[in-house]
């Protein structure tokens, strides 16, 4: 047969209830040509598609006289053909690298099976379980071979493939296609599986000191011709193709290396059985060289592998740890050893060994980190930006937005470092004149983009620009910026600080203003304001800026400083401190009100004691955002300084309410109650509202721990909270003479408003305090007489169940406060079941069925290590199993109803029975009958399915009633556990559904 007319063959074989359309005689006559082929010097090797049509003549299917596709027989024409595929095979001297590049996965995963088969490799049998060592060499080199294909395929699998554009659509092209993928998909997943045999396999040859042989040609056909010879020549140690003890160890420990690189993505430690491989395959190619008749090593691969490990891994090794730079970065990167990988890229500019995209790629990295709040990598991205950036300008590249974007704000120090690199990056004396050139012209662009003079000045007074640009390159360079600025000769010495500059009219006042709103250094803004009102008297400086805002009690004091500058300096000072305190950026802020308060210390004891209330609020900040988040009690003196603020009784100090609210908010998130309680003074609870406040909360959390709880404290608690929360009703006669009814919202009958309540509760972070101020509200909302349904919260009982007037509440604005509270409460503590109950059943209440119970089920999995331990009964009490049921019935979940019915203390069969038999179910039904515990509800179901006729589902159930720990004549203790194991896994199905 033609090669064409095989390509037609294969093409047919796409239907499989067709019969083979070759005859015995062209089949023979394929053989032989084969054969001849084979023996034969030939330079050219036999196609390799040849493999395929054999095999898929092969495996072929066959149709009885019934017309029945029966599987491939075992016929003398289909083991001729698999011969025959396993010769042209042992033609390319079973090279993986031709296989595999040729042959599909499932065509080499069939060739590599009857490799093994012929070579009396027992079917079934796990090679791991096999002694290398006491198997015929001929067999143990086919399980090598299968094993160490089946690594690399994983291997190869991983690697991202580039899709082929298809061609015009074909439906069978396409079904074969499908068919080809699957297939592979499959053979995959049975590969990995087993990948963990296949690496014990290949480690135990690593250990065999001795050659051996694979199939050739004539021991194919010696095993094909006479059976008997199994045991004698097709086993000797001379037979077929020898392989010695060393290529066997580099091929095994490369293809080794390849998959424990690969899983080193996701275990690193694997990394070093990786490169200790890699490594192993380089001193044996180094050896005996990367070709041989069976195998061939890609030596830039390899070289790329022993790179990328010793990247990835530390060694002990200093010398192979200097040996690249790459392994440097990377070590630097992890330790956070910044200053050496500075001078990495440093010296790096003179070899230019590093790529480019290798180098922005670490500069990506430190920015990442940076962004992520490390400020002190700011100064290393700088570094590493000017570093790549004269790299860039050596190598004619354009120079990069980022660099252009540090360099906004030049400095001094900036403009140093970046003379520093350019000097070392350059050997004037071995340098080309290109090289020259670029680096002049960089900065000689660089001189024309500063405004800055003295910046200018110091880089072209500098050795370098003076030996790269020519005298008169120099003096056009120079008139260039007269011309700018024709006032300021560049020949003059530079001074010392730009301060010193002495104020002239030359500079433009709009320009010292921008750098006024810019800047956050006490002593800079000074000066600037000292220039300022050197140049005009006729200014107030205070006002340039509508981001500069002081409260309106600081402001009329501030305002009244007869001194202009003096009063723009405090002015300034104040509202950028506080503008720092909203960003938190408290360094700042710190070093603005200090200076501040040295400032009106010299002339107003008023200002004094307001910066030191304002430093006070500062504090408080700085430590709830630092040291209070993981939990580092605020230091006596803090604590000291909180309570004589709030004692303090200075009169005519202008004062902030925000503070005094901080104030008593941190006294409760630090658990201060017996001050709150017993020591702050009288006057002070009837004259500020949040002590007050905070006085009656100290009182009852510390009341609630104890074995009865006091009701005084927590009434008089309520009353202060009614009050706030009642609204205040005007009549009003309108034009057609009736009398109507004016509801305001917001009550001036309480203490505070219900808005500044809510603002003072959401700077609470205490669990106790949070918990015992929104079970007040959830009672609040439960008293409403129209309720349907109550919301359950924790020491609920504590508070009264009446209100005398209740038409006086406001309680859409109750409602509204419960849900805040909770989304507040929720984020202070994710893990509290009790606010998870709260928010569960404000979404029932809602009719929001499926977020409840999300929460539901959220609350039984944070205090169960996700249900595998038993949920407590107090948090799954039979009211929120009952919610739990309706949910799932409102939810058309019927199995899942019936099985929460069995969650009571009592089962609810009446509930449960009439759920089953609804037939509209939108849950997985029957799979769930698994979970079912009670015998009385499995015994419903195989009634109720066999009367419907659903045999299926009635052989599920009955197998759920078969089981032995389900018996009624078993001890309580292991029905309890029955039942116990089957809620665990139901409640786990249905927080993966809902979650």
């Amino acid at each position: 047969m033609s090669a064409e007319a095989a390509d037609r063959e294969a093409a047919t074989s796409s239907r499989p209830c067709t019969p083979p359309q070759t005859s015995w005689f062209e089949f023979l006559l394929e053989e032989a040509l084969l054969e001849q082929h084979l023996q034969k010097p030939s330079p050219d090797p036999p196609p390799v598609q040849l493999i395929v049509q054999f095999l898929e003549q092969a495996s072929k299917p066959s149709v009885n006289e019934q017309n029945q596709v029966q599987p491939p027989p075992d016929n003398k024409r289909n083991r001729i053909l698999k011969l025959l595929a396993l010769k042209v095979a042992a033609h390319l001297k079973w090279d993986l690298d031709v296989l595999e590049k040729s042959l599909s996965v499932p065509v080499l995963n069939m060739l590599l099976n009857e490799l093994l088969c012929i070579s009396k490799v027992p079917p079934g049998t796990k090679h791991v379980d096999v002694d290398l060592s006491s198997l015929p060499p001929t067999t143990a080199m086919a399980i090598l071979l299968y094993n160490r294909w089946a690594i690399r395929t994983i291997v190869q699998s991983s690697f991202p493939v580039k899709q082929v554009k298809p061609g015009p659509p074909q439906l069978n092209v396409m079904n074969q296609m499908q068919q080809e993928k699957e297939l592979t998909e499959n053979i995959l997943k049975v590969l990995k599986e087993q990948a963990a045999d296949s690496i014990l396999v290949l480690e135990g040859a690593l250990k065999l000191n001795k050659d051996l042989y694979v199939h050739t040609i004539r021991t194919l056909d010696l095993l094909a011709m006479e059976p008997g010879m199994v045991n004698g020549e097709t086993e000797s140690s001379t037979a077929g193709l020898k392989i010695s003890a060393e290529e066997i160890q580099c091929q095994v420990c490369y293809d080794l290396g390849a998959i424990y690189f690969q899983q080193g993505a996701t275990n690193a430690a694997v990394h070093e059985n990786a490169k200790e491989k890699f490594f192993k395959t380089k001193e044996l190619v180094a050896k005996n060289g990367s070709s041989s008749l069976h195998f061939t090593i890609d030596e830039e691969r390899l070289a790329g592998y022993c790179q990328a490990c010793g990247v990835l891994t530390s060694s002990s090794d200093d010398a192979s740890q200097q040996a690249t730079p790459y392994s440097q970065i990377h070590s630097c990167m992890k330790s956070g050893n910044y200053q050496d990988l500075v001078k990495i890229f440093l010296e790096d500019n003179l070899t230019l060994s590093l790529p480019v995209q290798f180098r922005q790629s670490v500069l990506r990295e430190l920015f990442q980190k940076a962004q992520q709040g490390n400020d002190a990598l700011d100064e290393v991205c700088f570094k590493v930006c000017v570093c790549n950036t004269v790299c860039d300008v050596l190598q004619g590249q354009t120079i990069d937005i980022q660099f252009c974007q540090l360099f906004l704000k030049p400095s001094k120090e900036k403009i140093d470092f970046l003379l520093e690199v350019c000097s070392r990056s350059i050997n004037l004396e071995d340098a080309s004149e290109v090289l020259k050139r670029k680096m002049a012209a960089f900065l000689k662009n660089l001189c024309l983009g500063l405004e800055d003079l003295q910046l200018v000045f110091m880089i072209s007074s500098h050795e370098l620009f003076i030996k790269l640009l020519k005298d008169d390159e120099r003096k056009l360079l120079i008139d260039q910026m007269r011309k700018r600025s024709p006032r300021i000769n560049l020949c003059t010495k530079p001074v010392t600080s730009f301060y010193d500059i002495p104020a002239s009219a030359s500079v433009n006042i709009g320009q010292l203003e921008h750098q006024l709103i810019l800047s956050v250094d006490p002593w800079r803004i000074r000066q600037i304001l000292i220039e300022l009102h050197g140049m005009t008297s006729e200014r107030q400086f205070w006002t340039i800026s509508n981001k500069w805002e002081v409260p309106n009690v600081y402001g009329n004091v501030i305002l009244g400083i007869k001194d202009n500058l003096t009063r723009d300096l405090v002015y300034i000072l104040m509202a950028k401190g506080l503008h720092c305190c909203a960003i938190k950026d408290f360094v700042h802020a710190k070093q603005l009100f200090a200076a501040c308060l040295e400032l009106v210390t010299e002339f107003s004891p008023k200002l004094r004691q307001v910066m030191l209330n304002e430093m006070l609020l500062l504090d408080i900040y700085t430590h709830e955002a630092g040291a209070g988040v993981s939990g580092e009690r605020p230091p006596s003196d803090l604590i000291s300084r909180v309570r004589g603020y709030l004692e303090m009784r200075v009169p005519d100090i202008p004062l902030r309410q925000v503070i005094a609210e901080e104030c008593v908010a941190f006294l409760l998130n630090w658990r201060e109650n017996e001050y709150l309680t017993m020591q702050v003074p009288l006057p002070l609870v009837q004259t500020n509202p949040y002590v007050k406040l905070g006085q009656l909360l100290a009182a009852t959390c510390k009341e609630l721990p104890g074995p009865k709880e006091s009701r005084r404290t927590a009434k008089d608690l309520w009353e202060v909270v009614v009050q706030i929360c009642s609204v205040s009703n005007q009549h009003k006669r309108g034009n057609d003479g009736r009398v109507s009814l004016i509801k305001h919202r917001e009550s001036t009958l309480g203490i505070m408003y219900r808005s500044e309540l809510l603002s003072f509760i959401k700077k609470l972070r205490e669990p106790l305090v949070l918990t015992t101020i929104l079970s007040l509200f959830v009672k609040l909302h439960n008293v409403r007489e129209d309720i349907v349904n109550d919301i359950a919260a924790e020491h609920i009982s504590i508070w009264p169940s009446s209100i005398p007037n209740l038409q006086s509440v406001d309680f859409e604005a109750v409602a509204v406060t419960v849900k805040e509270l909770v989304s507040y409460a929720l984020t202070i503590n994710a893990n509290n079941h009790f606010w998870l109950i709260i928010q569960a059943d404000i979404y029932f209440a809602t009719n929001q069925y499926s977020a409840a119970l999300h929460y539901y089920l959220q609350a039984g999995a944070v205090c169960s290590d996700f249900f595998n331990k038993m949920v407590p009964p107090d948090v799954y009490t039979d009211q929120v199993i009952k919610r739990m049921i309706k949910c799932c019935s409102l939810l058309n979940c019927h199995t899942q109803v019936a099985i929460l019915c069995q969650f009571l203390r009592e089962v609810d069969y009446k509930t449960a029975f009439k759920a089953l038999q609804e037939q509209n179910s939108h849950d997985a039904m029957d799979s769930y009958y698994e979970y079912i515990w009670d015998v009385t509800i499995l015994e419903y179901l195989t009634y109720l399915h066999h009367k419907r006729g659903e045999t299926d589902k009635r052989q599920i159930a009955i197998k759920a009633i078969g089981q032995t720990e389900l018996n009624a004549s078993n001890p309580e203790e292991v029905l309890q556990l029955a039942a116990q194991r089957r809620k665990k896994k139901f409640l786990q199905a249905m927080a993966k559904l809902y979650f």
